[in-house]
């Protein structure tokens, strides 16, 4: 009798899987997932043809610590000449020295090129103003993560993810 349920319950297991996969592989939801694709390639080529000029942007880091400074709205200021993309950004402070557009272990390396800091002075929402440390960062591409690596005031580097997204023609 046991033996009957089992095999009755792993029927009705395979039937359920096999008719749940069955509707997740229907037309039209395979049609849906190809338009997103075919929509995302034109953003793409949307980027490479973004034509030189200052835009705002949006940078995005996966850390609390590394920023773009409050005063900014999370926004840089997005250069682009000759199809070649560099965003400004402000930091919250002078405590992040140098950056690396790469990793960590590959900035500690002889001859590797650091990105050096110019001194910005940002105004908060109350008037009161700052100087804090700003870098000019290489853009890959847009809405991509890329590897960002920095180094602090204590010596030690680290890895962060890093991206910039949603350009907006900056007004001249």
């Amino acid at each position: 009798m046991k033996r009957k349920i089992a095999l009755l319950l792993i029927s009705v297991f395979c039937l359920a899987t096999v008719f749940a996969g069955c509707s997740g592989n229907d037309s039209s939801e395979s049609a849906s997932s190809g338009s997103e694709t075919q929509s995302e390639q034109p953003a793409e080529r949307e980027e490479v043809s973004l034509e030189d000029g200052t835009y705002t942007a949006d940078f995005n880091t996966d850390s609390g610590m590394f920023h773009v400074n409050e005063a900014c709205d999370g926004k840089g200021t997005l250069t682009v000449k000759d199809g070649e993309m560099t965003i400004h950004v402000s930091l919250v402070s002078k405590n992040i020295v140098n950056l690396y557009p790469g990793l960590a272990e590959d900035a500690q390396k002889e001859g590797a090129e650091l990105l050096q800091p110019t001194t910005d002075t940002v105004t908060y929402s109350d008037g009161i103003s700052e100087e804090v440390y700003g870098f000019d960062i290489p853009v890959p591409a847009l809405d991509e993560e890329f590897d960002l690596a920095l180094i602090g005031t204590k010596g030690a580097w680290y890895d962060h993810k890093v991206s910039v997204s949603n350009p907006e023609k900056a007004e001249e």
